[in-house]
């Protein structure tokens, strides 16, 4: 704490990181809800599929590579808004790579 500009400046270092991460899934089908005061983008995936969030979230870790927490999971009562959350607090290559597998589902 007592060097400020380790904490002062997070977040527009995670600004940046979601800013990088929503451009590398701007091709992509998925529908970017807006988020902020967080590290998590949430994303919508009807476009995709009509699977339950929890069975897209385990299809899209399985099958494409990238790991995704569906939001229900969350929700008292289990409600599917067929939305997932990504965490974009990796480096660069990892958002990059993920965007690739992305961009391609």
């Amino acid at each position: 704490m007592r060097d400020a500009s380790r904490h002062l400046g997070l977040a527009a270092f995670y600004e940046g990181k979601r800013e990088f991460f929503r451009r590398q899934l701007g091709a992509s089908r998925f529908e970017l809800l807006p988020c902020r005061g967080t590290y998590f983008q949430l994303a919508r995936y009807s476009a995709i599929s009509d699977l339950p969030d929890q069975e897209f979230a385990r299809w899209l870790t399985r099958d494409v590579g990238v790991a995704v927490i569906p939001v229900s999971v969350f929700n008292h009562d289990g409600h599917d808004e067929r939305v997932v959350r990504f965490c974009f607090a990796k480096q660069e290559a990892t958002l990059a790579a993920a965007g690739e597998r992305l961009r391609g589902v």
